[in-house]
């Protein structure tokens, strides 16, 4: 069920991040630039999870409660039948990896 969810997250990471090499920390795939993890995911017993740099988040607050998606200091979490769209997962990517160079 979380599969087909993960690999497309992963798809659009990458894309997203191509100066970024793949890697595991926490049991958790994601995505590192110059040694900082910039964005991370995890399938959970209900939910997926999507966890970038804190200013990622706060640049996007109003976009992500729009969706109507529940958000932490650090992370989104959605179901697999109401996902994260597209276009904010690849905005989060790329503020997080700007907050590498800040």
């Amino acid at each position: 069920m979380f599969r087909p969810v993960l690999n497309h997250l992963r798809d659009l990471l990458r894309k997203a991040l191509p100066e970024a090499e793949e890697m595991t920390a926490y049991d958790m795939p994601g995505f590192r630039i110059r040694g900082t993890v910039v964005a991370s995911y995890a399938a959970f017993s209900k939910q997926v999870g999507l966890y970038v740099l804190a200013p990622a988040i706060s640049a996007h607050a109003e976009e992500i409660a729009a969706a109507g998606l529940k958000a932490s200091k650090t992370g989104i979490t959605f179901t697999p039948r109401k996902p994260i769209p597209d276009d904010l997962v690849t905005r989060l990517a790329h503020a997080s990896s700007k907050s590498v160079d800040d």
